[in-house]
This record gives C-alpha cells, structure tokens and sequence, in this order.
C-alpha cells in the first residue's frame, strides 16, 4: 500500500475532565478541559453504555424500530448509579442498579456522545 492510499483519520484533541461531580441518583456533570460543561442523565449513562451488547442493540434499533427492548435499556423502573470508578487517566466506568457495569465511557466517548452536542 502507498502512502497516497492511506487515509488518515483525524484524532479527537486530548480535552479531558477539570472536574466529574457523579450523583447516583440522577447522573454525571463534567467540566472539561476547554470551558465546556456536559451532563449525562443516568437513563441516557445507561442507554448509551460503550458496551458490546449496548452497541448491538442500538445498531439493531437504527435497523429495525420495533425491536424489543430489555427492561434496563428500556429505562423502566428507576435506575441508578450504584458505584463509579475512574478507569486510569483516560476513562470512568459505572454499575448500575440493575447490575449492567461493562461499559467503559472513555472521555473522548463522553464528548462524542454530549448530549448537547447531538442536539445541536
């Protein structure tokens, strides 16, 4: 392969966290590196879950509107945040109540997923 065929895919810049404030209850705010302030309710924490079975999921959803939601990603019941722990410099991971803790949220996935930013 040449050079000329390689495409480069551009890399987030390293932002990361200034501050993370985790409220079991309702959810993570995160003041970032650049001034920028997100939050991610615990509902859409775990709806949005980096995990393989999350992803499979949602990329089913896209394809087919009427599947099936499990219960937990279904956001039924009250859901919350039963522990979290940093996950070296460059993410954090949660447990849920309902017992879902395979997710590791990198920052730069917490930013690709702001819900602000898909909004706009």
């Amino acid at each position: 392969m040449t050079e000329s065929t390689v495409r480069r895919i551009p890399r987030m810049t390293s932002i990361t966290p200034k501050h993370l404030d985790v409220k079991k209850d309702r959810g993570l705010t995160v003041q970032w590196s650049d001034g920028k302030t997100s939050y991610y309710s615990v509902a859409y924490l775990r709806r949005m879950s980096p995990s393989a079975d999350m992803r499979q999921l949602r990329e089913q959803m896209e394809a087919n509107p009427l599947t099936i939601l499990p219960a937990a990603a279904a956001g039924s019941g009250q859901i919350a945040i039963a522990h979290a722990e940093l996950v070296g410099n460059y993410a954090i991971n949660f447990t849920f109540t309902d017992g879902h803790s395979t997710g590791i949220y990198t920052w730069e996935y917490l930013r690709e997923i702001d819900p602000a930013r898909r909004d706009a």
